[in-house]
């Protein structure tokens, strides 16, 4: 039986996985961005051929996106569902860094386009907000980083009735951004946390110790969220603002927000009681937080650059 065969066969049966593992890279510094930036780009064309090799069309579709040149990750996993981390912009020499942290349901085939929404999407979302943030000024000292650096739930199981996955994010996330401190110490960051990726946020601040990389992170936005396993904004952190939006047609609004026995993910995070700063969302539905000309990617982008006085309260 041929190599292609035996990938074939095992591609789909849980019992293997057709994808290398992820390639050794030095850690987040300066020196190093280029070099993993290389490292990751030949990793993505070792995946394309395995995904063409073993007809997985949708995942080559989208690590063919993925090659175009501009393009830049720091990280890198084709294996299972997949995990990626793009960068837009200078890390090294941004004044603000935004991180966007995705939800449910959020893979490698669906990094870039999901239903014909890019805007819904880690690396749509993310290059929807840059350019938002350049709106105003053709050099706004942003970065931005769309990071699935963890294995996000599938909408409709048992995963997201529970944060169990969101705190192996965090434990993820905490060590992304002791990188992001070691390349830019003086760098703000604001992590914008869509649907469970805000649970992820929450474990993120609830789990870790104060550090001087999570000391950093001036905001935390969230918007479409299901909770955040924390009882209020205050116990995410003391010193960060903590924002928080819903669109008018977003189906969120009917999720229970409920905390008991360790199943669900606690109080809604647009209620008064939940203490956070409540901005304008707009009409939009759970996908549309980032699309081009909405309110609440015009306020997210604010929020991003460090600007609150910019934002439209909700």
């Amino acid at each position: 039986m041929s190599i292609t065969a035996v990938l074939l066969t095992t591609a789909g049966t849980g019992h293997a996985d057709p994808y290398a593992p992820p390639v050794a890279v030095p850690d987040m510094a300066p020196s190093t961005l280029d070099v993993r930036y290389a490292a990751e780009r030949r990793s993505i064309e070792r995946a394309l051929t395995t995904a063409q090799d073993v007809g997985d069309t949708d995942r080559a579709r989208a690590l063919g996106a993925f090659l175009r040149p501009g393009r830049r990750f720091l990280y890198f996993d084709a294996r299972g569902n997949g995990r990626a981390v793009e960068v837009i912009g200078d890390l090294t020499r941004a004044r603000r860094i935004a991180v966007l942290v995705p939800g449910a349901d959020t893979t490698l085939t669906t990094f870039d386009t999901r239903g014909g929404k890019p805007w819904s999407t880690p690396g749509g979302g993310a290059h929807a907000l840059y350019a938002q943030g350049r709106a105003g000024s053709p050099q706004p000292g942003l970065a931005v980083v769309a990071w699935l650096g963890y294995a996000a739930p599938e909408t409709f199981s048992n995963d997201v009735l529970t944060d169990e996955r969101a705190g192996e994010g965090g434990v993820a996330l905490r060590r992304f951004l002791k990188g992001v401190h070691a390349v830019n110490p003086s760098a703000s960051v604001g992590l914008l946390c869509h649907s469970y990726g805000s649970v992820v946020c929450g474990r993120t601040a609830l789990d870790g110790p104060d550090t001087a990389a999570w000391r950093q992170v001036t905001d935390i936005a969230l918007y479409g969220s299901p909770g955040t396993a924390a009882p209020t904004a205050a116990k995410l952190d003391g010193a960060a603002r903590i924002w928080a939006g819903r669109g008018t047609t977003d189906w969120m609004e009917d999720v229970p927000h409920v905390r008991v026995f360790g199943l669900g993910l606690g109080p809604d995070p647009v209620s008064p009681a939940f203490g956070a700063r409540v901005f304008d969302a707009g009409t939009g539905g759970h996908s549309d937080y980032l699309r081009p000309g909405s309110a609440s990617l015009r306020n997210l982008a604010a929020i991003a650059l460090g600007r609150p006085a910019e934002v439209t309260p909700g």
